[in-house]
């Protein structure tokens, strides 16, 4: 045990006195020295981040800044881009509608003007054979009164001789047409 306890001894008489043992950090004779070393640390720590990191980062937020700027802008810019589109979409869509409705209505001006002009023709051609059927109704009436007329008159003309009379033919005539007329 005594080669324990001499070993301790030169440790501790190595870190600067045999009486004090514990942390290097708290002994109050090394803090001047330690004092100034942490001054220069953050000195030159303060000098390193000051003219080179700290300006990096500024620029790289500068730029990000930047980015970002320029992309809000260029997405307005797209944004307005894009509601034009649409409203240009929307135009084109209502002058297209305008022009078929146009064309619609175009087409069923000449249909009508077409079916007007069937219309009419059908409506000649109708009047025409209605006409030709009148005349050929009025020709069959004549030629039917006429036939009647011939067969009254011969029918009379035969009547009186079989009632043993003796008629002529005007007398006979003038009985049939004064009969036809409704006298």
């Amino acid at each position: 045990m005594a080669d324990n306890t001499d070993t301790h001894g030169v440790d501790a008489a190595a870190h600067g006195g045999g009486d004090a043992v514990g942390m290097p950090q708290l002994d109050f004779s090394s803090w001047p020295n330690q004092i100034f070393w942490l001054i220069v640390t953050l000195v030159v720590i303060y000098f390193i981040l000051s003219r080179i990191a700290l300006p990096r980062i500024a620029s790289v937020l500068a730029e990000r800044a930047g980015t970002v700027t320029n992309d809000i802008a260029a997405a307005e810019e797209l944004k307005l881009k894009a509601q034009e589109a649409e409203d240009a979409y929307n135009k084109a869509l209502a002058d297209a509608r305008a022009e078929a409705n146009q064309i619609i209505g175009e087409a069923k001006a000449e249909i009508q003007a077409e079916l007007d002009a069937a219309n009419a023709k059908a409506d000649a051609e109708i009047a025409a054979r209605t006409a030709e059927s009148e005349k050929a109704i009025a020709d069959i009436r004549a030629n039917a009164v006429a036939s009647v007329e011939e067969v009254a008159k011969a029918t009379a003309a035969e009547i009186v001789a079989a009632l043993g009379g003796n008629a002529d033919a005007s007398t006979v005539d003038d009985a049939v047409q004064s009969q036809m007329k409704g006298a």
